[in-house]
């Protein structure tokens, strides 16, 4: 009986990751990252009085207190992969290019999940808006029950909020989830999705732009508690069955972000461990760039 010849493919079907554009789309900050651990945001006080035909002089002079807030920079690593000697030699793909990419890959993945949370408004803020629409099964992981969908008008009403906060109406953005994407297109008419789809630009991450807003995509976005005043979930938190997913909505002068350059490690021909090991980091910071919070809004579900 003759042999059977196995035959394997040059090139390895990687990992998947979600999309990360829409970290451009925030204040950058990178240049501090290599001068030290806390990043300061100057606050200014009280705006200047307007008085109306004056007629006292000399004019009262008073002070501007002005204030900061702060965040600090974390470092993300990866655990280190072993590349055993043997495998250079018999693997008919390039698994060390393989293992690099993945490592860059799971540690931009990791900080964009983290600067969602650290964007996205608190209890205090006031600036959580919950859906409308009619009830569906939640399609988070890990919840059960129905919620409210998304629908056109949830977005219309954060364009409100803020407008009326002054907020440029140049360089707002929305984030949301591949599902609440979905119900947001299921409900628009014929013309909005026209001309919703006619600022489509892949390159920027852009799927569309509705009431003033660039409108990107991502797998998963954020998640809040089902509370009365809802809290954003941690991005390492254990999903509860009552959690709501949510979109965010922001102006790019609103968040930052500070994104150092991702460092590699190798150990080739590791003499303890018979093969080459790599690893990686970076530093990453950021924070909502305003102490009230202004210029996002989080557009939660509402539990059904």
């Amino acid at each position: 009986m003759g042999l059977q010849k196995e035959i394997w493919q040059d090139h390895i079907a990687g990992n998947l990751f979600k999309n990360n554009e829409f970290l451009l789309a925030s204040t950058d900050a990178g240049q501090y990252v290599l001068q030290g651990k806390v990043v300061h945001i100057p606050q200014a006080g009280a705006v200047a009085t307007v008085v109306k035909n004056r007629s006292a002089v000399p004019a009262t002079v008073v002070l501007r207190g002005d204030t900061d807030v702060t965040y600090s920079l974390d470092e993300f690593s990866t655990n280190p992969i072993l590349i055993p000697d043997a495998e250079n030699h018999e693997l008919s793909y390039n698994k060390r290019e393989s293992i690099l990419s993945e490592h860059e890959l799971s540690l931009r993945e990791a900080v964009a999940n983290n600067l969602l949370v650290t964007w996205s408004p608190g209890t205090t803020t006031g600036l959580i808006l919950r859906t409308s629409g009619v009830d569906v099964p939640s399609h988070l992981d890990g919840t059960t029950g129905n919620r409210k969908k998304l629908t056109v008008n949830d977005l219309k009403h954060a364009q409100l909020k803020m407008n009326k906060q002054n907020i440029p109406m140049e360089g707002r953005y929305a984030l949301l989830s591949a599902d609440m994407f979905q119900q947001l297109t299921d409900d628009m008419t014929a013309t909005q999705y026209r001309d919703f789809s006619a600022a489509y630009d892949v390159q920027n991450g852009i799927v569309g732009r509705l009431f003033g807003f660039n409108i990107m995509m991502r797998g998963t976005v954020v998640s809040y508690t089902n509370a009365a005043m809802p809290e954003v979930r941690l991005e390492d938190a254990e999903p509860d069955a009552t959690d709501n997913d949510a979109v965010l909505c922001w102006h790019v002068t609103a968040v930052e972000r500070a994104l150092g350059q991702i460092k590699f490690f190798e150990r080739v021909g590791d003499p303890t461990f018979y093969g080459d090991v790599y690893s990686a980091c970076v530093r990453m910071g950021g924070r909502k760039r305003r102490n009230d919070g202004k210029g996002i809004v989080a557009i939660v579900q509402q539990a059904a």
